[in-house]
């Protein structure tokens, strides 16, 4: 029997890539599809899914967020569970929620990292879809009213990637919709930790036969 299975977020990938590259490390990785932030319910199948296929591992390690509420719910009825203690993978490239929070405390912000630009269903994608669908116009009044409370866009250095890499579109998104464009440390501490073994306050642990509650996150 295995001791951990990790079953993450394929926008991640190039964070956890260069955290095993790092740690001299190689462990079994089940990856979700990307693009599902968006709709809880399929990423929550899509995760479920994933450790159903898992019947050999004394621990499934989901590097995932609350994402949504997507992972409540979740089990394994031979596995423990763990999972990171925080609200989503935005927190996971920033090192935990109290980062987040100081941010969005400066001001409501739009995350963007290379593997969401590549991976996910973001505001360019978005935009792109709108403005073949409907033209440049309704496109952008479309796209305003998403980023109605926003600020600011703030690409995470992950240090997984040169940030400068993604500043030509970045640039472009802050430009068009009127936002600042900043850059932000990111911190990939959690993901270090859950590949360590050191499962402490950062992480929720679910025992066997039971399933992941919102309580646990300790959000309310």
């Amino acid at each position: 029997m295995l001791k951990n299975i990790y079953v993450a977020c394929n926008t991640l990938r190039e964070e956890i890539e260069f955290v095993l590259k790092d740690l001299m490390a190689n462990y079994p990785i089940l990856w979700v599809d990307s693009g599902l932030h968006n709709f809880p319910e399929r990423l929550h199948k899509a995760i479920q899914d994933q450790i159903k296929t898992i019947v050999n591992a004394q621990n499934i390690v989901l590097l995932f967020g609350n994402c949504g509420n997507s992972v409540l719910g979740l089990s394994s009825p031979t596995a423990r569970i763990i999972i990171p203690r925080v609200y989503d993978c935005i927190s996971l490239f920033l090192g935990g929620d109290k980062p987040r929070i100081m941010l969005e405390n400066e001001a409501p912000s739009y995350y963007l990292t290379k593997g969401y630009l590549k991976n996910e269903s973001n505001i360019w994608s978005e935009y792109t879809y709108c403005l073949n669908k409907y033209g440049p116009e309704k496109a952008k009044k479309v796209i305003q009213i998403m980023l109605n409370n926003y600020k600011r866009l703030i690409v995470i250095d992950t240090g997984a990637y040169e940030p400068e890499e993604i500043f030509e579109v970045t640039n472009k998104i802050a430009e068009e919709f009127g936002l600042a464009h900043n850059v932000t440390v990111g911190s990939l501490r959690i993901i270090y930790k859950a590949f360590r073994e050191e499962w402490d306050e950062d992480f929720v642990i679910i025992e066997p036969g039971e399933s992941i509650r919102y309580g646990g996150f300790g959000f309310g």
